[in-house]
């Protein structure tokens, strides 16, 4: 017999999986791993670093400038 609550959690969709503009706390500042991650493609692109994003502008940053490197 299967637990329900492992079953929700598996099934339930992550972070990743959810658009954007439904992530609770999108307008948060961005994470560390954000922030590293899109200092790193900023160099690679030439393009500035903003730290002020929120965590919903950084996810959408990110995307941009991986599809700009060709890491997306």
């Amino acid at each position: 017999m299967t637990d329900m609550t492992e079953h929700s959690k598996r099934d339930a969709p992550g972070n990743a999986d959810k658009p954007v503009e439904d992530w609770t706390t999108g307008d948060e500042p961005m994470t560390g791993a954000q922030a590293s991650y899109l200092k790193t493609l900023c160099q690679e692109a030439g393009e500035d670093f903003d730290p002020d994003l929120t965590k919903a502008d950084a996810s959408r940053r990110i995307d941009e400038l991986q599809e700009t490197t060709g890491r997306g």
